[in-house]
């Protein structure tokens, strides 16, 4: 009778851990966005990285921040730099000593995704 109530115990706590890893798994984290949307984005920052390292470069050669235009032209970007991975890129430079540049969602089914911005310091953040 001992090993026939040890082993209902363990079948119970094994049944009760089964079921709390998969509503876990099936939910995932809190407030995390869909793993599509993560990678994406990930994407994207990497593209601004990319962008922001190309402005550097461009500032060294020009004395001056350019345009994704100018950066494309240059040869520094590998993408058209306007619009990539469902998102549209526009740089605002002021007076050649700063630059901005947003990726906002242009994709239809991306419209709640978040706006990532860098800026001269290469920070990358999303207002």
């Amino acid at each position: 009778m001992k090993k026939l109530g040890g082993l209902l115990g363990l079948v119970i706590a094994l049944g009760i851990g089964y079921y709390l890893f998969q509503s876990q798994y099936n939910q995932g984290p809190t407030g995390s966005a869909p793993p599509k949307q993560v990678i994406d984005v990930a994407g994207v920052k990497m593209d601004l990285l990319a962008m922001g390292q190309a402005e550097r470069t461009y500032l060294v050669s020009h004395g001056t921040y350019g345009t994704i235009d100018q950066l494309h032209r240059e040869g520094s970007l590998s993408f058209s730099g306007t619009n990539h991975r469902g998102y549209n890129y526009s740089a605002e430079v002021d007076d050649g000593r700063h630059f901005k540049i947003i990726a906002k969602p242009s994709d239809p089914e991306k419209q709640s995704w978040p706006t990532v911005v860098i800026d001269e310091t290469l920070q990358i953040s999303q207002p």
